[in-house]
């Protein structure tokens, strides 16, 4: 962004204006839902195919590059990362054996991604389509995000024809169901068209086995209990890779993610007490904690901080422009 050509540009507009503007750009540049993500779009797909805004379902086109190598670039997941290569590996060495004509197991390519919020679920689900698709399995490699409210319709009759809609915009996909448990509420009380749901996606699972790919998430419990409350679910989802909360080190390298990305720094102090918070926040946080989430809402509170300390300032420099102080940092965590 050029600040200068900006300045010239808006002539009266005062310091409190513009940094409120600042602001709102750079968190629009922020990362999105998780510590890695993509631009996305949000749609829902209507029963002819036409695409309409909707609030519960995101899609991801694929976007260019080595998705290999964006999984090596996120930060913390190293056993994730490991699980997702293995898998990958299993999956070449069967096609070759397949073009030799040797027998190869039946395999199961949906997934079960079990952790906290916050912990690159999403973000991984995305980078696995991209695996997908350059080995083979899926034409398209996109990814259509959604949840129980994505798939389930409030009126008898028609969550068959909702999961169906989305079911369709995910072929040659995958569909990553976030918080997946929710389809089959945990008392079992009252009525619930969950199941319908679930029976609808399990069939599609099946007819459409050869272009659909479903990654399910949410908190191990809830997973497990999701799971073993229907037989079919657990015929087609035996491959589990469990994400672990992130510690205090890897949320300050997330929070200097979003430092380098959006052009800010940090003075020494406000290092010291940045890591310091993160150590509280990890040592006192409880199975809500947001992880990546976290740290992205901290680091918008402190530039939002420091934008009211500079609000009065003139002639402000480029390094008062970009440095967050202690104090911003404190207010930050507030």
């Amino acid at each position: 962004m050029d600040f200068n050509k900006i300045l010239k540009g808006c002539g009266c507009l005062s310091i409190g204006g513009f940094a409120l503007l600042v602001i709102l750009a750079l968190i629009g540049t922020c990362v999105d839902d998780e510590e890695n993500t993509d631009k996305t779009e949000t749609v829902a797909t209507s029963g002819d195919g036409k695409e309409q805004k909707d609030s519960v379902t995101v899609v991801n086109q694929v976007l260019e590059g080595d998705p290999y190598e964006e999984l090596d670039g996120l930060i913390g997941l190293g056993r994730v990362k490991e699980e997702v290569r293995t898998l990958a590996n299993f999956v070449k060495v069967q096609k070759q054996r397949e073009e030799q004509g040797l027998k190869t197991p039946k395999m199961s390519y949906h997934l079960v991604f079990t952790g906290s919020p916050g912990t690159g679920k999403t973000t991984v689900a995305r980078i696995v389509a991209r695996i997908y698709k350059d080995l083979g399995i899926l034409k398209s490699g996109h990814t259509v995000e959604t949840d129980r409210s994505g798939l389930v319709a409030e009126y008898m009759g028609q969550t068959a024809i909702k999961t169906n809609a989305i079911v369709d915009s995910a072929l040659n996909g995958v569909l990553f169901i976030d918080e997946a448990y929710a389809l089959v509420p945990e008392d079992g009380s009252g009525r619930d068209y969950g199941q319908e749901a679930i029976s609808t996606l399990l069939k599609r699972m099946e007819d459409d086995r050869d272009k659909l790919v479903v990654i399910i998430a949410g908190y191990s419990n809830e997973m497990k209990r999701f799971i073993d409350s229907n037989p079919g679910l657990q015929s087609r989802f035996n491959r589990y890779i469990d994400f672990p909360d992130y510690s205090s080190g890897e949320l300050v390298d997330i929070f200097k993610m979003y430092l380098k990305k959006n052009q800010y720094e940090l003075t020494d102090e406000a290092e010291t007490l940045l890591r310091t918070k993160m150590q509280y926040a990890v040592d006192h946080k409880d199975r809500n904690f947001g992880n990546a989430r976290f740290v992205r809402n901290v680091f918008e509170k402190c530039i939002q901080e420091q934008a009211n300390r500079l609000e009065k300032s003139k002639n402000l420099t480029r390094k008062e422009l970009s440095e967050l102080t202690v104090d911003d940092v404190r207010k930050g965590f507030q």
